[in-house]
Parts: C-alpha cells; sequence; structure tokens
C-alpha cells in the first residue's frame, strides 16, 4: 500500500518542476529527508533552485551503492563513471597470483577475507571526492588505495572518503606526489581525468560549468590532453599485469587510445551505450620493465 507523502513534500516538488528539475519528485524526497527542520528545509530547496548541483546541497552523492561526500566546489561523481569501476574491478579479480613481499602491510583493505594474492594496489588519478577509487577497493576482497589531486578542496573532500578503506591520499600534479615506492607495484591505475575541450566548457550545463571547478572539467583544446600526460608515466608505475583505465567519450576514444599506444600500450576500447560511457583499457605489455 502506499504510502502518504511527507508533509510539505508537495510544494517542494512543485518549486523543483517549476526550477526545471527533471528528477523533482526523487529530489524532493531526499531533500525532505535530509532537511533536519523547516527552515533548514527551505534553504536547502533555495540552494538546489538557484542551480546549485543536489548532490551539494544533500553533502553525498550515491555511487556504486555508495554515499560519497561531495563539498561545494568539488566534481560530482556521474552515474556512467560506475563503467570504469565495474571495468576495474573485473580485471582486479582476474590478475594472476603474485606473492606478496615480505613485510609488506596493505595501507587499506575492502571487504572479505584476503586473497592468495594479496592486495590490489589501486592508484586513482586527478581522484575528485575519491569515488572512482573507493568504489573499487570497496569491492574486492583486500585493496591497498592510493588517490591524487591537484586540486586542494577536492584532497580534502577525498581524504575523507578515502578513510572508509585506510587509503591514502596525495595533494599534487598527477604523479608528482607519489611515493617512490609505490612505482612498479600498481595493479589498477584509474583515471577519470577532465576531457572537456576547453571551447565547450562555456556549453555545459550550468550545474557543472557554476559550480565545479574548471580545473575538474577542462581537458584541453581536444579534451585528451590529461590523458597524454598519464598514459605517458604510467608504465613506471604499473606491476607486471597491471592496467591502465582512463575514461574518456565515445568521440574522444580514438585519441585517448592513441596516447597509450605513443606509451607503449596496448590500449583497447570498451562501451557502455546504457551509461553512455566509454573506457580505454591498457595493460602493462608482457615483458616491459618498470622505468626509473
Amino acid at each position: 500500500m502506499r504510502q502518504p507523502a511527507p508533509p510539505g513534500i508537495a510544494a517542494v516538488v512543485s518549486r523543483l518542476r517549476a526550477a526545471g528539475c527533471v528528477f523533482a519528485e526523487d529530489e524532493a524526497s531526499l531533500l525532505c529527508s535530509a532537511g533536519a527542520t523547516p527552515a533548514e528545509l527551505r534553504a536547502m530547496v533555495d540552494r538546489r533552485v538557484s542551480g546549485v548541483p543536489l548532490e551539494h546541497v544533500l553533502g553525498w552523492a550515491e555511487f556504486c551503492g555508495l554515499r560519497i561526500a561531495v563539498t561545494p566546489g568539488v566534481f560530482v561523481p556521474r552515474r556512467r563513471s560506475e563503467f570504469l569501476v565495474r571495468q576495474a574491478v573485473a580485471a582486479a579479480r582476474s590478475r594472476p597470483v603474485r606473492p606478496r613481499r615480505r613485510g609488506r602491510q596493505p595501507v587499506g583493505a575492502g571487504r572479505g577475507n584476503r586473497g592468495p594474492a594479496g592486495p590490489v594496489v589501486i592508484l586513482d588519478l586527478c581522484c575528485g571526492s575519491g569515488a572512482v577509487g573507493v568504489a573499487v577497493a570497496t569491492s574486492l576482497d583486500q585493496a591497498e588505495l592510493h588517490a591524487a589531486d591537484i586540486d586542494l578542496a577536492a584532497v580534502a573532500c577525498a581524504r575523507h572518503n578515502v578513510a572508509a578503506v585506510a587509503g591514502r591520499v596525495y595533494q599534487g600534479d598527477l604523479y608528482d606526489p607519489l611515493p617512490a615506492a609505490l612505482r612498479g607495484r600498481v595493479d589498477v591505475l584509474v583515471a577519470n581525468a577532465p576531457y572537456v575541450p576547453t571551447s565547450e566548457i562555456s556549453l555545459m550545463p550550468p550545474e557543472a560549468r557554476l559550480h565545479e571547478p574548471a580545473i575538474a572539467l577542462d581537458g584541453g583544446a581536444d579534451g585528451v590532453e590529461l590523458h597524454r600526460r598519464v598514459a605517458a608515466q604510467a608504465l613506471g608505475w604499473l606491476a607486471p599485469g597491471g592496467r591502465l583505465f582512463i575514461e574518456t567519450s565515445d568521440r574522444q576514444a580514438t585519441l585517448t587510445a592513441a596516447a597509450m599506444s605513443a606509451s607503449g600500450l596496448i590500449p583497447q576500447v570498451v562501451r557502455d551505450d546504457d551509461l553512455g560511457a566509454t573506457v580505454v583499457i591498457a595493460p602493462r605489455p608482457g615483458g616491459v620493465p618498470a622505468q626509473p
């Protein structure tokens, strides 16, 4: 039997619809649940109606079944990135058994018991809130998560989320802040680096363009500048059997794949039409030593 709507939810739905919110009913339900008092609810609805992303109003985003904290000014994880997570998890679960080095303990652990191959070492570059890395780590029996972002607000937010799996977050440009001991140890290198061409930033929805940092959106002239930089150093960080995963767009997949090929990797493009998601995957070639 359908339960009656919470008091005031109809008025909230009407305001959200008038503001152009496509999923007004769902959003109204979340806002009414989050607003502790009528005054707080009104303030939250006012922010949402003004164009602030729902996730920034609530303070969290649902991603891969997890509640990921998202603070103002931090990139909101998109549902299409769940495809990136699925691809990374599938590869991690099929990795060859590799004995753990004597004395090494994992930085963080996911759910379940320890597997015979030791912890899966994950590196999440351009991590934003840390959603992708946390989702991958949480899906595995045992994981060691490292994440990095150049943006201070993103790093602070990611540290809150990554703490759930006892991972580490570093602030700096791509690989620059990472510890040297991580070289040649990364099993899963995921990057949801920005891939919107600079000239197209102005065409993005106001929610993203006005409320998310440009550094998390701008991928350079063709949208693939960060992908080239990620791919260029990937071999030096990947473990034997490790893989690089970069989220991209369907129209830019060829450019992203070319960046990987130019760096000595052998890329494969995979897509999920339902999510509108495209990921380019490249394993570290067999016999190629880690670069110094």
